[in-house]
């Protein structure tokens, strides 16, 4: 007899190898994979102009990564005391003006630079509820605290959100013809609009990704990183304790279901050599005996040597380079 719904993602696609560049766009479950990618030593660019939450930023976002158009001065408004654009999120906002645009500029050259040559990407949907700027009629990324008087908050119909997404994916096929797309819905939960509100608009992202999906399947996927939080890890214990985000264990779950559908065999045992790696490197010897941390240290490099021997790839990590240039 079985207690609980395991969700199927089907055959594995072998769309990763471990030595891809990897992009990861849209809402903090982005940054969870993201972490989860860096601890296996992949190559991943994660939301360079930070957590992008429903499609039209997203879309807008991903437009001026392509275009690799500059932030301009006019652009960004004061708010907090720091310098914001409505693009980007509030944690790239800087007290010094070209300071923010310097910063910001040099995201979005990452951030084109990752895309022109990623061979994967991964977008996180994470709501259809967006806020428009009344004085500009333009979708916000982020309000940065400016007051709500201004902005004009809906839901976004589904028709509205298969239009920019199908140009979106477009528009990324055209720049990357060579690039795999992943979609996915964030199963984070937004409740403070009411869970009413939270299950009408993740319903309609995952419609809106399944009309596009009809026109872009050549490419793109659709990954249950929702139904998995949703139907197979349907418990509080699997949510961490502001009972919204999904708890540590359940982010391992879905990195492992993740792996499971798209990293070929291979690449899954270098995944799982470079994660046992990647925690020594996050260890620090409490020992004050220098003899004993030195020792520690000469280990951690012949281990990462004999790492970069195996696969040559590593050999621009930047982690593991300065491991070899403490040594």
């Amino acid at each position: 007899m079985e207690f609980r719904t395991t969700v199927k993602t089907g055959e594995n696609r072998n769309w990763l190898h471990h030595s891809d560049s990897v992009v990861l766009l849209g809402s903090c479950f982005s940054d969870n994979i993201g972490a989860k990618m860096h601890g296996a030593l992949i190559n991943a660019t994660v939301n360079p102009m930070g957590t992008l939450y429903n499609p039209m930023s997203i879309a807008r976002g991903v437009q001026r990564l392509i275009e690799c158009r500059p932030v301009a001065g006019q652009e960004l408004f004061m708010q907090g005391g720091v310098w914001n654009s409505y693009d980007f999120h509030s944690r790239h906002s800087k007290p010094d003006k070209q300071v923010a645009i310097d910063h910001m500029n040099a995201r979005i050259e990452q951030g084109h630079q990752a895309l022109e040559t990623a061979q994967l990407l991964t977008i996180t949907l994470g709501t259809s509820i967006v806020y428009r700027l009344k004085a500009t009629s333009e979708v916000v990324a982020n309000c940065h605290k400016v007051p709500q008087h201004e902005f004009e908050r809906k839901m976004a119909t589904v028709g509205e959100m298969t239009d920019v997404l199908d140009a979106m994916l477009t528009a990324l096929h055209e720049f990357n013809p060579g690039l795999k797309i992943i979609l996915t819905v964030s199963p984070i939960r937004h409740i403070a609009d009411g869970l009413d509100t939270n299950s009408l608009s993740k319903a309609s992202l995952r419609v809106a990704i399944h009309e596009v999906m009809k026109r872009h399947r050549d490419y793109c996927d659709y990954f249950p990183a929702y139904e998995i939080m949703l139907d197979d890890l349907r418990d509080y214990r699997f949510y961490s304790s502001d009972m919204v985000h999904p708890s540590d264990v359940a982010v391992e779950y879905i990195w492992q279901a993740f792996q499971a559908t798209y990293l070929d065999d291979h690449s899954a045992l270098a995944v799982a050599r470079c994660e046992r790696i990647h925690k020594r490197l996050q260890h620090r010897p409490m020992s004050s005996n220098r003899e004993t941390v030195d020792r520690f240290n000469a280990d951690t490099a012949s281990v990462v040597r004999n790492l970069i021997k195996e696969y040559p790839y590593l050999e621009q990590n930047t982690e593991l380079q300065k491991v070899l240039d403490r040594s």
